[in-house]
């Protein structure tokens, strides 16, 4: 991977590649710009760079980094997929130093199983344990 870094420095995101792709996407079609700033001002964040340091990739984590991770927003760009960025994206987020200990990492995909599952993601052991409050309108409704 030398044409490319990952990154965890806030300093170098690039907002509007990440809102280009994220506002498109199948987990968060239509979400505001303001939003997705908050949610990254409130995440540790991982950026991909190709070698003119030019954002391709990102992801983040809901995390207090003691205990408990929610994996989200993870994508590389269309035009640099198929070189094993991905799996070194997650490698890198389940390796980092500062993340180590955690007692659970969850992420929700609906069709990344295999990459994730390589890096010892499973299905949820006992998915009646958990809940959840969910408001999949709530994009639009904060447009009214």
């Amino acid at each position: 991977m030398q044409a490319y870094k990952i990154s965890t420095d806030k300093t170098d995101l690039d907002i509007d590649v990440i809102y280009r792709f994220i506002s498109k996407s199948y987990w968060a079609s239509g979400i505001p710009k303001q939003t997705l700033e908050t949610s990254i001002s409130n995440s540790f964040c991982f950026g991909v760079y190709d070698s003119h340091n030019s954002q391709i990739g990102f992801a983040r984590l809901i995390t207090d980094k003691a205990t408990f991770a929610y994996l989200a927003d993870v994508f590389i760009v269309e035009s640099h997929r198929g070189k094993g960025l991905s799996k070194w994206l997650v490698e890198s987020i389940v390796s980092h130093p500062e993340l180590q200990g955690l007692r659970r990492i969850v992420l929700a995909t609906r069709d990344a199983h295999g990459l994730y599952a390589q890096y010892g993601f499973q299905p949820i052991e006992n998915p009646e344990m958990f809940m959840q409050i969910w408001n999949p309108n709530v994009y639009h409704d904060l447009e009214k």
